[in-house]
């Protein structure tokens, strides 16, 4: 297992992380397999969705922010953090890719990203690689 640093700039940001997962898949020297990409974080997640167009992660984090408000009448969390609780369940602590004659098997427009929601923080990303 392995784990990639992320350092986020806003409170909501979604940043790219395919190159590094790739370059650790690439590292392992694995014809089939499956990457694991686990963020240990109560208010971080991790999703896959297009990377070829940056208007899409925007259009994500607006209807994320517009569905899960950050301040809510209601909320008892008293951390104020309420909000990146709900968020990052919502998209998930893990994704998994196949790994098919030695690179993942994502599609033509599809990027990894690490979804940050109480930020800005220094955050981790676990990677895990497993031959088949």
């Amino acid at each position: 297992m392995q784990s990639i640093s992320v350092k986020t700039r806003k409170r909501n940001e979604l940043v790219d992380i395919t190159s590094e997962i790739s370059r650790i898949v690439d590292q392992q020297d694995v014809v089939e397999g499956v990457v694991v990409v686990y963020v240990p974080h109560t208010t971080a997640g991790v999703t896959i969705n297009e990377n070829a167009d940056p208007s899409v992660c925007h259009d994500i984090l607006l209807t994320l922010e517009e569905l899960i408000p950050e301040r809510r009448r209601g909320y008892q969390h008293s951390e104020g953090n309420s909000d990146a609780h709900v968020k990052a369940s919502l998209m998930g602590s893990s994704v998994q890719v196949i790994i098919d004659r030695g690179r993942m098997n994502l599609g033509t427009w599809q990027g990894i990203y690490f979804c940050e929601f109480d930020g800005p923080r220094n955050r981790s990303c676990l990677v895990k690689v497993i031959k088949v």
